[in-house]
């Protein structure tokens, strides 16, 4: 009986995030666009989420430089770290570390700011006003989220690379110019690519699914916490679900 419950609501909550979704594509894409409030939300999605995104991927760069050097010194070719590190860095660890660290900060932020907002009749306040709130609220948030996760994770990379490049100069000797030189030297116009095009997908899902959460909270303040951490843990599985299509469509498309 529980199972089936479980399935229900799974399949439920399933069809309300894709019809607020629908409802994002009908309605806040189409004009009048609150071009300031989506300025606004890129400054305080992007820029302040950028001091988190980069010590993450310093640590990252370091830590992940130091952990594969043993493996790599055993079989004689520790020559090839600054190669095996970008590799792993740009095509995957980079974009979804980032993300993760991302959703973690903003969908529960977008979570309990709209649910704190929906609780308290703010929401309903700016509909009588005449106030579109999904279009002020909602969409300005997503498009905010899709494009600013793209430049955090590029900027991400090059700090996790530079982290890297501090992690393998603590045990050997590397000259800058020769490490960077071996990282792009390894890496190719289809490893960037698709690791860069899949960080828009998580940014539009993380803004989604942190504003479905947030904007249909209910249950007073105890919701809005809710609202917080769902959002959080629903937004890093569909993270790693829409990471898993990306690998299966770009090894089917020849990419890999």
């Amino acid at each position: 009986m529980a199972f089936t419950t479980n399935i229900k609501t799974f399949f439920g909550e399933t069809g309300n995030i894709a019809g607020f979704t629908g409802r994002f594509f009908s309605t806040g894409l189409k004009p009048r666009f609150e071009f300031r409030e989506l300025l606004n939300q890129c400054y305080i999605i992007g820029y302040k989420s950028l001091p988190l995104i980069g010590l993450t991927g310093f640590i990252m760069g370091l830590v992940l430089t130091m952990q594969l050097r043993p493996s790599l010194v055993d079989y004689g070719v520790e020559s090839q770290l600054p190669v095996m590190v970008g590799i792993a860095i740009v095509r995957e660890i980079g974009p979804v570390i980032t993300a993760l660290i991302f959703a973690g900060k903003i969908a529960s932020s977008i979570g309990a700011e709209l649910g704190s907002m929906k609780v308290t009749e703010q929401i309903d306040a700016m509909e009588v006003s005449g106030t579109n709130p999904f279009k002020y609220l909602v969409a300005t948030r997503v498009m905010a989220t899709t494009l600013m996760l793209p430049v955090l994770t590029v900027m991400g990379d090059a700090i996790s690379l530079f982290g890297a490049y501090i992690g393998v100069n603590i045990r050997s000797v590397t000259s800058f110019h020769l490490f960077f030189t071996q990282v792009f030297h390894s890496l190719e116009f289809s490893d960037a690519l698709p690791a860069f095009v899949k960080t828009f997908f998580f940014g539009f899902a993380v803004g989604m699914i942190g504003s479905y959460k947030g904007y249909t909270s209910s249950k007073g303040t105890r919701g809005v916490g809710s609202a917080a951490n769902s959002a959080v843990v629903l937004s890093s599985v569909v993270i790693f679900i829409i990471d898993l299509l990306a690998v299966q469509l770009t090894d089917l498309l020849g990419l890999n």
